[in-house]
């Protein structure tokens, strides 16, 4: 008999738009694999709702809280419906970008500098010598995050107003010239390496969905050496975090320093399935249809992850 997937998408978050995007074509893919689907637009009931379903599989297509942050797999856990993606240790920890980056700095893996702030310390002065980047400790897809540059007289003020809700603390990195460079692990094994090139001011969250906000060259036109270094971080960050099945990490690269330019950001433990997103084009380009790219993550899904 067919599998039963349940295809866990929308949610509350910031990004419930996009994890919308990503769910439709990722339920289609499998439907045309031959599996049973049943989409659904996770709200506060959603133990109750898959314990009446009883599928076979989650996949878990939900972005920021509750479905990257460790929450949602813990209801799994408890209900025992075996998921995609990362556990809840490690959705806890690589959503959480200041506990991430102990961590991975920890197991040697280059990161920014910086410290975390309050969003009143953040909107009063500048917190690092300009130029610098501010961005919530927990949210994804660049929402609420300001490039202060070495012109700005004053921080983002922003941050002051009444209907802020990406949170009280932030996190200031130094910005790092140079270029966006983005890896994926799929199971145990780094896939290529793409150069984002936003046609808008940075890869915001407009230039991550919108289609023709950004360009995607991949192979990335890099040093050979760089390329190979990005892949080895990628998989080494995945490991340090505890992470399992698919993520991304992203990564900005000096390119005056070589391989010593290469920072590691974040990394992303849900990461887009829509059809402008970088991780089914890492697939694509490894020779993974995107229905066997979706079929493998769902024949992926484990409990105790």
């Amino acid at each position: 008999m067919a599998k039963h997937v349940a295809v866990l998408m929308g949610g509350w978050s910031a990004e419930r738009e996009v994890s919308l995007s990503s769910g439709k074509p990722c339920a289609a893919a499998l439907e045309s694999k031959g599996y049973r689907v049943t989409k659904i637009d996770v709200g506060r009931d959603i133990a109750t709702v898959l314990q009446t379903l009883k599928p076979d599989v989650a996949l878990n297509l939900l972005h920021g809280h509750p479905g990257e942050d460790g929450t949602l797999q813990g209801i799994l856990e408890i209900i025992g419906v075996p998921y995609s993606h990362s556990g809840v240790l490690a959705s806890a920890m690589a959503m959480q970008k200041d506990l991430a980056k102990v961590v991975m700095r920890a197991a040697g893996i280059p990161v920014p500098g910086g410290m975390v702030v309050s969003r009143q310390a953040a909107a009063k002065s500048h917190v690092l010598e300009r130029p610098y980047v501010l961005k919530p400790v927990n949210e994804g897809s660049s929402v609420g995050v300001f490039i202060v540059k070495e012109d700005q007289e004053y921080p983002p003020q922003e941050l002051t107003r009444d209907d802020w809700e990406f949170g009280e603390v932030l996190l200031a990195e130094p910005f790092i010239a140079g270029k966006e460079l983005t890896c994926a692990v799929m199971g145990d094994k780094a896939l290529g390496v793409i150069e984002i090139v936003p046609t808008a001011r940075f890869y915001d969250y407009e230039a991550k969905y919108a289609p023709g906000g950004s360009k995607h060259l991949l192979p990335a036109p890099i040093p050979p050496d760089v390329y190979a270094e990005t892949q080895r971080i990628t998989l080494a960050a995945h490991r340090a975090l505890g992470c399992r099945g698919v993520s991304r990490a992203d990564f900005r690269w000096d390119d005056s320093q070589g391989v010593a330019g290469l920072a590691c950001l974040e990394v992303n433990t849900q990461p887009g399935m829509t059809e402008t997103s970088l991780v089914p084009e890492m697939a694509a380009h490894a020779g993974i249809s995107f229905p066997e790219f979706v079929s493998w993550m769902v024949e992926d899904a484990s409990l105790g992850r």
